[in-house]
């Protein structure tokens, strides 16, 4: 057994690190890293306990995490989003228990909330993207059913072929959920997951066959066991979480060097920057839509310079411009972009001294929560250091905007700055295909 179990469990550990590493502020994320980690616990479980109501219950979980990623797929407005979201939280728990209660034939119930989910995402699949992602996500989700029900029910010699057949489902799903994430961002996510992979299978080998030894030159030692598990835990974590593990380190080695830490973070922002930016194109090609969803993604990500670094929208003209005769890195392009979304914003606001009429809302929404990363349904707002106008327009908001309303307002004043930029990137285009043809 630990000859199965050490590698599921190393590689569904590595890839649940990669997707938390790749963006932990993306829920989606977040939910398939906790599927994969409940199963590479399940692994563990099953190794030390095989056929145990813990280790069918830990098994059962990641179908409750994938349906949690599926749901996070969902390209639901900010309207639509909320009650879908509280209602997957209350279903998980209410199916959660359920799973624990219910016999091993019960347990099948798990599948339940991913089906639902699953059940979403087809219709809606005309605005999902990639196109097949919901084919892909159900045929794994079939397969998965299908190993489960092998595991909960008892067929004798099954249980492995079924163990490692859960395990490749759910690393085919994690996979689909980098894409999915990679496209929705404009990413790239080969040449990264390429190299982290790589450094996996490395470290699963070098740690993972020195543990399998050693768990099976001790049968039945529970305890050496698990700290074999943890040691390649740990091992592929540093693979996974390498950028996040490299930065703690400088913090804590460099703890006295706080210009060296910085200058290091920056070169290493751009070394990770350059594995996930897409190779440079011309912007105008990939369609008005795909530009307007850009545009709206790098607004929502104006505070954090490393998301921005990896923006398609680096490339646009206005950028280059502005970075002529000067170092061109992707921290460069991104304080550049940062500063063209900051102009666009600015335009919005209309004349006179601050107001909160109909006419302002679209400037409000973007100078106070995106530009200055103002939350103001927060319980306890920093206003520390805040203007004038700030504080008036946080009052504002959480006086009489609900939160929905802000969350469309934002997306809807994202798509005139969009509008914008498109009007002056097609122009562009327009002018030099007419200077060529003359």
């Amino acid at each position: 057994m630990p000859a199965l179990a050490v590698p599921v469990f190393a590689l569904s550990a590595w890839l649940a690190c990669y997707l938390l590493g790749r963006d932990p502020g993306r829920t989606v994320l977040r939910w398939a890293s906790a599927a994969l980690w409940a199963y590479a616990i399940g692994a563990l479980i099953w190794t030390l306990a095989p056929g145990s109501v813990f280790a069918q219950v830990w098994l059962c979980l990641p179908a409750l995490g994938w349906a949690g990623a599926v749901v996070a797929l969902l390209p639901l407005t900010p309207r639509e989003r909320r009650p879908v979201d509280r209602g997957a939280l209350v279903l998980g728990v209410l199916f959660l228990a359920m799973v624990i209660a219910l016999p091993p034939i019960g347990r099948l119930v798990a599948l339940a909330p991913l089906a639902g989910a699953l059940t979403l995402l087809w219709r809606l699949r005309a605005q999902v993207l990639p196109l097949r992602l919901p084919l892909a996500m159900t045929t794994m989700a079939g397969l998965y059913a299908a190993g489960l029900v092998l595991l909960l029910v008892p067929v004798k010699g099954a249980d492995v072929a079924a163990l490692a057949a859960l395990g490749v489902d759910l690393l085919a799903a994690g996979y689909l959920i980098a894409v999915a994430h990679a496209v929705e961002t404009g990413e790239r996510l080969r040449p990264d997951l390429r190299r982290s992979a790589t450094g996996a299978i490395v470290v699963t080998v070098l740690a993972g066959v020195p543990a399998t030894v050693t768990m099976m030159l001790t049968p039945g030692d529970e305890v050496i066991a698990v700290l074999q598990f943890l040691i390649i835990a740990v091992a592929v974590a540093s693979v996974g979480l390498s950028g996040r593990a490299r930065r703690l380190l400088d913090r804590l080695a460099l703890a006295d060097e706080g210009p060296l830490r910085t200058d290091r973070a920056a070169l290493f922002s751009n070394a990770d920057a350059l594995l996930r930016r897409r190779e440079r194109r011309r912007l105008d090609s990939i369609g008005e839509p795909e530009f307007l969803r850009l545009t709206r993604r790098a607004l929502s990500d104006f505070g954090d310079l490393d998301r921005l670094t990896r923006s398609p929208l680096t490339d646009l003209p206005v950028v280059e411009r502005r970075l002529a005769g000067r170092e061109d890195q992707p921290r460069a392009r991104a304080r550049e972009l940062r500063a063209v979304l900051r102009e666009c914003v600015s335009g919005l606001r209309p004349t006179g001294p601050f107001g909160t009429t109909d006419e302002w809302r679209y400037y409000n929404v973007l100078q106070f929560c995106c530009v200055l990363g103002i939350d103001p349904y927060a319980r306890r707002p920093r206003t520390d250091g805040m203007s004038r106008e700030a504080r008036l327009a946080v009052d504002w908001f959480k006086r009489y905007v609900p939160r929905d309303v802000t969350r469309q307002w934002q997306q809807e004043a994202a798509m005139i700055v969009a509008g914008g930029l498109w009007g002056e990137l097609s122009g562009r285009h327009l002018h030099e295909t007419t200077t060529r043809s003359g």
